[in-house]
């Protein structure tokens, strides 16, 4: 029995999932070694930056997760992004200055204001494009960008939804 606590401990699992019990690994990753992340507050198109500097509760991600960058949350609000994303619904969002085309980050426009929005990169700049048919893509050319200014903030990388 020490040898399998001592692989257990080793590997970062619990001796009860090494027979076989899968719930066990769960619960142990989720609640002894969850890292919390702030909720910073909510983005939607024209919701000025600051509104997202106030903390509002917290996440949890796994450490294999955290260990990838630094993180924060932002609740969605408003239908651009939705089906997928729908407002209410909690995005995580690892910090970084750029993201390949296709990719849903958060980005700042005008230099105050924050939105949620897929990236399409053009030769000559980038369109934000909402989930949401009923929205246009926002085009912006590289004047747009150096000028507004256009910057990414980062990338969302998990939804979460509460029922």
């Amino acid at each position: 029995m020490d040898k399998i606590k001592k692989i257990a401990d080793y590997f970062g699992v619990s001796y009860l999932w090494l027979s076989g019990d899968t719930e066990d690994v769960q619960s142990k990753e989720t609640h002894d070694k969850a890292i919390k992340i702030p909720i910073l507050g909510t983005v939607i198109a024209g919701i000025p930056i600051s509104a997202i500097e106030e903390i509002i509760g917290w996440e949890e991600i796994s450490p294999k997760l955290a260990s990838q960058g630094e993180y924060f949350a932002l609740v969605i609000k408003g239908d651009s992004m939705s089906p997928t994303m729908d407002a209410g619904d909690v995005v995580i969002v690892r910090k970084q200055q750029d993201v390949n085309s296709g990719d849903i980050a958060i980005v700042c426009v005008n230099g105050n204001e924050a939105t949620c929005k897929k990236i399409i990169k053009h030769k000559d700049g980038i369109s934000l494009v909402s989930l949401n048919l009923k929205y246009e893509p926002m085009y912006y050319d590289k004047n747009d960008i150096i000028n507004k200014p256009i910057h990414i903030i980062g990338k969302v990388v998990e939804l979460r939804r509460r029922f």
